[in-house]
């Protein structure tokens, strides 16, 4: 269950329980806005922040932008109750934390069981425990309602007790194996925040990293993060036109039936043909979106 030509190139986390970041949510230029019940907020304040956040869903304003609610945990006193009261709310998905193992998924999924049909489920990945379990978790979308990974390196850090430097080492292999399972089973799959919000070269190098690995777009803990972000994860003028001049080569009928072309020079095969074509429709969305 996913949406393989929606951009998703920056997605926002916005604390629920703020009515102004709420507000500010509608205006600003992410792909994807997560309404946050889980890290960004107070125990005292979970309650609350739910029916703010179901109420501002329900208020909607948000365009075209996906809207995401992040749950609590299901084993917090605030996880089912969560998962419950959002089950139909105006969402377009509820992002499930500390995701460790498929049963965790498949429960999630039977309790959403007289939920809309429209409603996808986000798992994050971000627990030493799911790390073995990526394919049989992404295999999950071909029966279920899940259709999208977000990767959550901070909590992974923590549970790894190894250190997050710009460079990411210790979680490059999780970060390959989380994407090669993502595309194995056709789920969408997100890079996790970058901390540093005040120096954007340094969030920018982070997200070109995440392009490099193939991710889809990255989750934001700042505004100021959604430009820089848009620009990596949005094809170049370059890589446009070169998407366009595969497709046009391929219709040529000369080309018809041809498994591989010689197209400015070089060889591409029907799997570029397919690559330049998520390129133009990704290029054509974010166009549409303004």
């Amino acid at each position: 269950m996913t949406d393989t030509v929606r951009p998703r190139r920056s997605a926002l986390y916005m604390p629920a329980s703020n009515p102004r970041a709420l507000a500010k949510a509608r205006s600003l230029a992410a792909d994807v806005i997560i309404l946050d019940l889980e890290d960004a907020v107070a125990p005292e304040a979970k309650a609350d922040a739910r029916d703010a956040a179901i109420a501002a869903a329900a208020e909607g304003g948000f365009g075209n932008r996906e809207l995401a609610i992040r749950i609590n945990a299901l084993d917090t006193p605030w996880g089912k109750d969560d998962l419950a009261a959002v089950a139909h709310a105006q969402i377009d998905a509820v992002l499930i934390p500390k995701v460790c193992r498929p049963t965790d998924i498949t429960a999630c999924n039977a309790a959403l069981a007289d939920a809309p049909s429209r409603l996808q489920l986000w798992a994050m990945i971000e627990t030493c425990a799911v790390v073995p379990h990526l394919d049989a978790l992404a295999a999950l979308s071909a029966g279920t309602r899940l259709s999208l990974f977000v990767m959550g390196v901070n909590d992974l850090a923590k549970e790894m007790r190894a250190k997050l430097t710009p460079e990411r080492t210790p979680f490059l292999p999780i970060l390959s194996l989380a994407v090669a399972a993502a595309r194995a089973h056709n789920v969408a799959i997100l890079d996790g925040v970058c901390n540093e919000f005040r120096d954007l070269d340094v969030f920018s190098a982070e997200a070109d990293q995440g392009l490099l690995f193939g991710f889809d777009g990255k989750t934001l803990i700042h505004p100021d993060q959604i430009g820089p972000c848009n620009a990596v994860f949005s094809p170049s003028a370059d890589e446009l036109a070169r998407a366009q001049a595969v497709i046009a080569a391929f219709d040529l009928p000369e080309n018809a039936g041809k498994g591989a072309i010689r197209v400015d020079g070089r060889m591409v095969e029907l799997l570029h043909l397919e690559q330049a074509r998520q390129t133009v429709a990704i290029a054509r969305q974010i166009a549409a979106q303004g």
